[in-house]
């Protein structure tokens, strides 16, 4: 099992020392958010501070950005850190690409994602080759690459591709072309296992690809402690993100699956009346229970063998402010890593079983 954790977030200043202290922790790799502050920017920094830890954006926003652009960046990024970066790509709702990037929503996002990896493929193909591209598409295409613009090849693989999902058509891209399936953070284990992985399947099968071909991050709401009394705590500050994300009607599939579409069409309403405080107290508490997975640090390598066997890679966010936690750290960290996981989903073993 790859363990990882998270860095950016804030400001771009603090982004090396938090690179460096993931490293020096043991941590595989090291992922970083796009909410306020721009993912590849972060990544550059983080890449440019560390020597070792994988570096990967979860995720950059993909449809505001010409993957020509995005495809450039992140292959300067692969070089600069000699084949340690990984680029995660998300779609984002209709409503923030229209009316937070102003950019056009011609719908089919699934179909439009497929292209864009395929795209960026051609991209660094062209890179790696100096052939002249012939990629057309619905969406994009590319035609064009004269030696003026063509950085050159690389001494490394190309940067693997992620790619967040939440619904069953982006999972089914998500088997069909990405290396790195990445479940939205807002997900349970039934829908992952019901809804997702099945998905991803079936675009393994139309892909020609296997289980081995991919790595899956082990997805939903989980809550890791020392104690149980701190994962009470921990249980708590979930209403928070699950009231945001549930306001929003393209994840209420996962409430679906819960028979909880009411909770998500409360919290959308009120999420149009900019009661942001109210929809977290909205949140029941079995509610927090059915969404979370729980377990206690020592009991971790048990929870990772009986519950992420489909996962290679875990995220875990552990406290290292002073040297005890950070050897506490270490530890669990260790521990973790040692577990062996099949990465293949029990139940879904035999992909020609499959209907594509």
């Amino acid at each position: 099992m790859k363990v990882g954790t998270g860095f950016g977030g804030g400001w771009l200043a603090r982004v090396p020392e938090q690179a460096q202290q993931a490293e020096a922790l043991g941590y595989d790799f090291a992922s970083t958010p796009e909410t306020s502050h721009d993912s590849m920017l972060a990544a550059t920094l983080a890449a440019a501070n560390t020597s070792k830890l994988e570096v990967q954006t979860s995720v950059t926003i993909a449809f505001p950005r010409s993957p020509t652009v995005l495809a450039m960046e992140a292959w300067d990024i692969q070089h600069m850190s000699e084949g340690r970066f990984a680029i995660g790509l998300g779609s984002q709702v209709k409503g923030h690409n229209q009316h937070r990037f102003s950019v056009d929503w011609p719908g089919a996002p699934a179909t439009r994602m497929k292209e864009y990896i395929r795209m960026m493929r051609a991209v660094w193909h062209s890179f790696r080759t100096g052939e002249k591209p012939d990629y057309a598409g619905r969406f994009y295409h590319f035609t064009l690459m004269t030696p003026n613009f063509n950085p050159g090849p690389i001494d490394y693989p190309d940067p693997k591709i992620g790619l967040a999902l939440v619904g069953d058509a982006m999972a089914r891209v998500a088997g069909e072309v990405a290396d790195i399936v990445m479940p939205h953070g807002f997900m349970t284990d039934k829908y992952m296992r019901e809804v997702v992985l099945p998905n991803v399947a079936i675009g393994l099968k139309r892909g020609n690809r296997t289980w081995s071909d991919i790595e899956i991050t082990g997805g939903g709401f989980t809550v890791f402690a020392e104690t149980e009394s701190e994962i009470e705590q921990g249980l708590e500050r979930l209403r928070q993100p699950i009231s945001f994300y549930g306001s929003t009607r393209s994840y209420h599939e996962v409430f679906e699956v819960h028979e909880l579409k009411s909770l998500g069409m409360q919290l959308h309403e009120l999420s149009l009346q900019g009661k942001w405080g109210e929809m977290a107290k909205a949140i029941p508490e079995a509610v927090l229970r059915t969404f979370a997975q729980t377990s206690t640090y020592d009991k971790l390598p048990e929870f990772i063998a009986q519950k992420r066997e489909y996962a290679s890679k875990i995220g875990l966010a552990l406290p290292a402010g002073t040297p005890a936690e950070r050897e506490r750290a270490q530890h669990i960290i260790k521990e973790s890593q040692k577990v062996e996981v099949t990465g293949i989903p029990r139940g879904l073993e035999d992909l020609s079983k499959v209907q594509a």
